[in-house]
């Protein structure tokens, strides 16, 4: 049974995928992935476009649950948890499309960026802050950035933890299209209709065909992630991260 995503059929081979766990802002953890699994492999065979939202405003996805990512280790790193699930969702024969609004750092930047298509608010914010935790963007974002903004952006997302907004992300051609908070969903829906006025089978072949040019893989991310999940300063980064987390706002 599906508990931390709601899910919609607005038109007719359209899914909407709604991540529905705002007490924890969405945080991508091994529930959510097993969740998102599940619909991938509800709708592999029937054409679909698939659309990722949120079901709250102002939040897409924090991140990976950094309770659960402490506790990870390097055979965890290989199993490619989050890796894997991102593959899957670029696997979907049909054109994907991820609704950003608010944050979608580390894993929810990763996961948008493995959809097609990215519609954004203004106030939707991207970044990459594994370093800061003594990992990497090991889903990836180490590949998948680059590849949308450029070398020289993708650094300093990377090096410097650098975050991004909406308006900045569609000139650097993260996202595609620029829309309200209030209009998010409605759009990325819109845009989904637009794209299944073609042939099924047109899309699901030119899709193939753009995947044939992508030469970067996560192979060395996971092995890379693989050490850095033994690493006691990981241990101690994420612990910090969480102790800070559950402060009151203002207080340091």
């Amino acid at each position: 049974m599906v508990t931390t995503l709601r899910i919609d059929r607005p038109a007719n081979r359209i899914v909407t995928i709604g991540f529905d766990l705002p007490e924890k802002r969405n945080a991508l953890g091994q529930e959510m992935v097993d969740d998102i699994d599940a619909v991938l492999d509800a709708n592999r065979d029937d054409p679909s476009i698939l659309v990722f939202h949120s079901t709250t405003p102002g939040m897409f996805i924090s991140g990976a649950d950094i309770a659960e990512l402490r506790d990870r280790t390097a055979a965890d790193a290989r199993a490619a948890i989050n890796a894997g699930l991102f593959e899957r969702i670029e696997a979907h024969p049909w054109p994907t499309i991820a609704a950003v609004d608010g944050w979608a750092l580390g894993g929810g930047c990763e996961l948008a960026m493995a959809c097609d298509l990215r519609v954004a608010t203004p106030e939707a914010t991207f970044g990459q802050p594994e370093l800061s935790l003594g990992i990497l963007a090991g889903a990836g974002g180490n590949w998948r950035l680059p590849a949308l903004v450029g070398p020289g952006l993708a650094r300093r997302m990377l090096y410097t933890g650098l975050r991004i907004d909406g308006t900045d992300a569609l000139t650097a051609g993260l996202v595609d299209q620029l829309s309200t908070q209030d209009a998010l969903l409605d759009d990325a829906v819109a845009l989904a209709n637009r794209i299944g006025r073609n042939s099924w089978r047109a899309l699901e072949l030119t899709k193939q065909a753009l995947a044939q040019h992508r030469a970067a893989t996560t192979a060395f991310d996971i092995e890379a992630q693989a050490e850095l999940f033994e690493s006691d300063e990981k241990r101690e980064r994420m612990t910090a991260f969480l102790e800070r987390s559950k402060k009151p706002k203002g207080e340091t």
